[in-house]
């Protein structure tokens, strides 16, 4: 079966709300899953557009919808300091925990995303902070070689030209669904194509 395709950037809430609830979406469907990281602003700067935080009516919305979201679905959330941040060391340490031309596994990602996202505010680029987690999650290859920047680089590359203009995307079915608010539409099309005759 092929496995569906999570892509994701660690700055984004709305990748954290969809990581939590993704085990949910896919329950009972038997599907395996491919945590894929990419540079979020990478495909803003491919498309042309702003992040959502660098407008300022925008970033208000963003964290007043993603601490309801979070609420209402149960997902511990607690924003960092000093988002938005360059996210580029946590993307490459999730790499480098998995071989070459391997993706980082969910308890990986998990790992990255709580980091982010469930330390009462702390800095995820504290350099003690990120020591600690380095050390927790004893990376096979370095962070910061020059393997694991061109990985990166070259998977952000491959999903602008997939089509890909934000995170999280999950790919499935030969389509891509963007969101968090899209995971509903994904189960909905995966148990369409479970009951199609074959």
């Amino acid at each position: 079966m092929q496995p569906l395709v999570f892509h994701y950037d660690v700055i984004s809430p709305y990748a954290w709300l969809a990581f939590h609830e993704l085990p949910a979406t896919l329950a009972g469907l038997g599907h395996a899953v491919e945590y894929r990281p990419v540079l979020f602003a990478g495909l803003l700067k491919a498309h042309g557009h702003k992040g959502p935080v660098e407008i300022p009516a925008k970033r208000e919305w963003t964290w007043r919808q993603i601490d309801w979201l979070a609420r209402r679905h149960g997902v511990p959330l607690s924003a960092p300091a000093g988002h938005p941040f360059n996210p580029l060391a946590l993307l490459r340490l999730g790499l480098a925990c998995a071989p070459a031309g391997r993706m980082p596994g969910r308890r990986v990602v998990e790992a990255l995303m709580r980091h982010v996202w469930c330390a009462d505010g702390a800095d995820p680029l504290e350099p003690q902070r990120l020591a600690a987690l380095t050390r927790r999650l004893d990376p096979e290859r370095d962070p910061q070689g020059p393997q694991v920047k061109d990985e990166l680089r070259a998977l952000t590359e491959a999903a602008i030209a997939q089509g890909l203009f934000g995170v999280p995307t999950v790919e499935a079915l030969g389509r891509l669904y963007w969101g968090f608010d899209a995971l509903p539409m994904l189960r909905e099309d995966l148990l369409a194509a479970a009951a199609a005759p074959t």
